[in-house]
């Protein structure tokens, strides 16, 4: 039965398979630490990127406090693995999602959630009265500051929210969310700063309305790979949010530069040969995403094409080596997170050597 171990070379994988570098996975992650640990801010990194408490639990170990996730069913899983200290960024609207969260918290009660709406808080705050939970739980108030994807509007909006959970049972309001997403893969330093302190404005400057009308805003939560470095030099920012620089992909590379390294790519296998210089690989639609653009080969010279779900096309000018049947090569992804979610396994190699094996133990969890 095929059952790669720890030991084995990466030639023993089959493929398509994702693997990860490991010595460039360690020093993007201490790059990220050690150009923010300094600026007195916590990191909660975004594990909607790795969706994998192992990794999670080496965030941790580097300096992280606690993480994120997007969805109610990444927490099941991410707290199944035994990492329960989450804040989960999306929000949580709907009955049976309600009851999963509520469920979450009676066992794992540093569960920490948003709301941008009277609906959803009162949903959650009777729900959890219903279930008898006694601790209230962790609120924290989502702002717009320029995504317009979820999030108050604007200062009074969050006021008023926020006198509105006041009055609420079972939820504790501790601060704001606002995530500048649209900033993230802006072309060019000074642009992406420029429109990230715009948005850090907005969120701060709500934060501390929130506190003259005498709410106690202990979290200020934001950032992204994109933009933290920026939103770290903001006063009031309080906790990070980045997440694909653990691994990078072509799309961020490509807009903020090689400061953190592609350090993870998908191994597959050259299975035919289309003429002279073109030859399909057996990474197709299941194996890369391609909303952010078509992934690339890690070998300088090969343009890659999509052929559907189950292949992709090389092909290469006259002075590239020629790829035969049989060859082995790195796709680096275009879009991470998305990618991550069409596969099972890591396999964490060092110098071609499977060191580690871990799970993408939140693949699929889009509830």
């Amino acid at each position: 039965m095929y059952s790669p171990r720890v030991g084995d070379p990466l030639s023993a994988l089959d493929t398509p398979s994702m693997i990860v570098d490991l010595d460039l996975m360690e020093s993007n992650i201490h790059k990220l630490f050690s150009t923010l640990l300094p600026t007195g801010r916590h990191i909660r990194p975004h594990l909607k990127t790795t969706k994998c408490a192992a990794l999670a639990r080496k965030l941790v170990a580097a300096g992280a406090t606690g993480c994120c996730v997007a969805k109610v069913s990444e927490a099941e899983a991410i707290t199944a693995a035994g990492f329960d200290d989450i804040l989960i960024t999306c929000e949580i609207i709907g009955a049976p999602k309600v009851q999963r969260l509520v469920a979450l918290v009676q066992k794992h009660p540093k569960i920490r959630i948003v709301v941008d709406s009277v609906v959803g808080a009162t949903a959650i705050d009777e729900a959890l009265g219903k279930a008898g939970v006694a601790t209230p739980l962790a609120v924290l108030v989502d702002l717009d500051v320029g995504l317009h994807r979820t999030g108050v509007a604007d200062a009074p909006a969050a006021v008023e929210l926020a006198r509105h959970i006041a009055g609420c049972k079972h939820l504790k309001l501790i601060g704001v969310q606002g995530y500048e997403g649209h900033v993230q893969h802006v072309h060019g330093f000074e642009e992406r700063r420029r429109e990230c302190l715009a948005s850090m404005a907005i969120l701060t400057g709500t934060a501390e309305v929130l506190r003259k009308e005498g709410f106690q805003i202990d979290v200020v939560t934001t950032g992204g790979t994109g933009t933290a470095e920026f939103c770290a030099s903001v006063p009031g920012v309080t906790e990070l949010q980045p997440g694909s620089f653990i691994f990078m992909d072509t799309d961020y590379r490509n807009a903020v530069g090689g400061f953190y390294a592609n350090s993870l790519t998908i191994l597959s296998t050259v299975i035919s040969r289309q003429g002279k210089r073109q030859v399909t690989i057996d990474a197709g639609l299941k194996s890369l995403t391609t909303d952010s653009g078509l992934a690339e080969c890690k070998n300088v010279g090969y343009v890659h094409a999509n052929l559907g779900d189950e292949h992709g096309a090389l092909t290469w000018e006259v002075g590239a080596p020629d790829l035969q049947i049989g060859d082995r090569v790195e796709m680096i992804p275009s879009h991470i997170d998305p990618t991550i979610n069409l596969h099972d396994v890591y396999y964490a190699h060092r110098k071609g050597v499977i060191e580690e094996i871990w799970r993408v133990d939140s693949r699929g969890k889009v509830q």
